[in-house]
């Protein structure tokens, strides 16, 4: 199944609305039978440069359509980009 990398930008939000979101993502995933397919595998969030924050996420997904509906409801972000992963390495992969 295809993998994908999500950008997404997050409102201003507490750092417990946050943490709520991750609860919420796994909840929507859970409780919406078209999502079966989807497995969110991790996410790093960051603060940007200009002060927002961010997250990268990994998901696989049937298709990136599907993302978009799980994003839509789970809010208080947009999506800045949906980018197919092609492959992982790693510096234990150049010994």
């Amino acid at each position: 199944m295809p993998r994908y990398l999500i950008e997404r930008v997050w409102s201003p939000l507490e750092e417990e609305e946050m943490e709520a979101k991750g609860a919420l993502s796994k909840r929507v995933l859970a409780e919406n039978p078209q999502f079966s397919p989807i497995v969110w595998e991790h996410s790093h969030v960051v603060m940007g440069e200009d002060g927002q924050l961010k997250s990268f996420c990994v998901y696989s997904s049937p298709n990136t359509e599907l993302i978009r509906e799980h994003a839509a409801l789970l809010g208080d972000h947009t999506v800045r980009g949906i980018y197919e992963i092609g492959g992982d390495i790693s510096p234990s992969d150049f010994d």
